[in-house]
């Protein structure tokens, strides 16, 4: 009979799971670190399939009480079919929990890191840091809340023989049978998704906006990107009014920059600043990419995170530029870390530190402009998009909609500038935006897509794309 060893530090649930999945209170729980002393073993029914589970005491090197303890642990993994190793969600990862996962690892069996007391589709993004761990099964569940248990269950019932002359059908209670596709089906379904796609027209011109608070060096960032005084450049605050165009010639594209209008708080456009606020965000929405531009020797204001906002707003490929860093020279590594706190929503941009008044690294940002271009216009074939959704899904399960499992079936891309996604979908509706976060950032990961927001679009079967567009999210 196949045994199921749990494993993990006192206090972060195993005999709670234990429980659950033994229906009954077997292993004493409470509250108080390290209560599970002994092993204990019970038989249980795991889709209808018999196995045995155990449940050790918590792996605490920190005192001498639980060596042994350890030592039996270990002992019982070692002759293990399926490894559970249990950590606390609302906890961050420890060192110790990561040796100890390593040494499971190293037995080369079926293990999976079960991220416990994740109560609620808010506390999800806790469960994300455990993906330092590199866990290639991962079931971020709620055992008081009997949350993502089954699909826990189901993924160990793959582990277990089939009892001889049972004839099993392993379905999920909140699933009928024809939710299951062929895959003739899926053709008929990208058919439909990019025959409501708009034709993309070929370009070889690559639309950059300029775009930063007022006084922040973006006249002087055009100038010294053009190699000429194409801007006015002066200490005054709001110099550029109307949006200034330069396009130059680089490795066989065409670079338009467009220096915008310096943008001031609302109550301070005053006349025709307005009138420039309206050309500035009329140009926006035909640029590609945006460089922001931050002023390095001064604070951040909240300012610069409203204008980050327009990036986002617009679906746009960004470049962050930290300007005036020959006059800030501070810890880059501190700023950097405050930059990617305040514009967490800009995660995916790249960041680059310059002087455009000496011109100090100037030059790299326009191998960046290509590079993130590039990104931005990708197509992801098919299959292998498929491949990484499933991948990402079995890595971290989908959050139940109040009990009800939440599946992905099919994924295609269907526009670029940026990449637009539709994930068909049993519940389009119940896919958390933390969820869409996590499933953008594998893709960005796995296919360069560096600088490009990730648009993903969840849908029905046979939805048609004026629905498609409303449920869309950035990422």
């Amino acid at each position: 009979m196949k045994k199921i060893a749990i494993i993990g530090l006192p206090n972060v649930g195993k005999s709670s799971l234990f429980n659950r999945i033994a229906k009954q209170r077997i292993a004493i729980t409470s509250d108080f670190s390290g209560t599970t002393r002994d092993i204990k073993t019970h038989q249980v029914y795991i889709t209808e399939k018999p196995c045995l589970i155990l449940d050790t005491g918590g792996l605490d090197r920190s005192s001498e009480l639980f060596q042994n303890v350890h030592n039996m642990s270990m002992e019982a993994s070692k002759k293990a079919d399926v490894i559970l190793m249990v950590v606390d969600g609302k906890l961050l990862p420890s060192e110790e929990e990561k040796k100890i996962f390593y040494a499971l690892q190293g037995l080369g069996k079926p293990i999976a890191l079960i991220i416990n007391k994740i109560d609620n589709d808010k506390e999800m993004e806790k469960a994300w840091e455990f993906d330092e761990f590199g866990a290639e099964n991962v079931f971020p569940i709620s055992v008081s809340h009997n949350r993502g248990v089954s699909a826990l269950l189901e993924w160990i019932g793959n582990f277990l023989p089939t009892p001889e002359g049972a004839n099993t059908v392993l379905e999920s209670d909140e699933e009928a049978l024809d939710d299951e596709w062929e895959e003739e089906s899926f053709e008929e379904e990208e058919e439909t998704i990019l025959e409501d796609a708009p034709k993309e027209p070929e370009s070889n011109q690559i639309n950059v906006a300029i775009i930063g608070r007022v006084n922040v060096g973006k006249s002087s960032l055009l100038n010294a990107l053009v190699g000429k005084q194409r801007a006015v450049v002066s200490n005054v605050a709001g110099t550029t009014i109307d949006p200034v165009d330069e396009s130059i010639d680089y490795n066989e594209k065409v670079i338009n920059f467009v220096d915008t209008a310096g943008l001031r708080r609302r109550g301070k456009i005053e006349g025709i600043e307005k009138f420039a606020l309206m050309r500035t965000k009329e140009m926006l929405e035909r640029a590609n990419i945006a460089l922001l531009v931050l002023d390095a020797s001064e604070p951040f204001l909240e300012l610069d995170e409203r204008i980050a906002g327009l990036v986002e707003e617009n679906n746009l490929a960004c470049i962050i530029v930290l300007n005036k860093w020959d006059e800030a020279m501070d810890d880059f590594e501190k700023v950097t870390a405050e930059v990617r706190h305040r514009f967490k929503f800009l995660s995916y941009a790249p960041l680059i530190t310059v002087s455009a008044k000496s011109k100090q690294r100037v030059s790299k940002i326009k191998d960046m402009i290509l590079s993130v271009y590039e990104n931005y216009s990708q197509h992801i074939p098919t299959r292998q998009l498929n491949e990484v959704i499933r991948e990402a899904t079995i890595r971290h399960q989908i959050p139940s909609d109040h009990s009800k499992v939440v599946k992905i079936y099919f994924a295609t891309q269907y526009q670029t500038k940026p990449p637009r996604i539709a994930l068909v979908m049993n519940k389009p509706r119940s896919l958390h935006f933390s969820y869409k976060r996590y499933l953008a950032n594998k893709l960005r990961d796995v296919f360069n897509l560096e600088g490009s927001p990730i648009l993903l679009y969840p849908r029905a079967k046979g939805e048609r794309d004026n629905e498609q567009e409303n449920s869309g999210e950035e990422s």
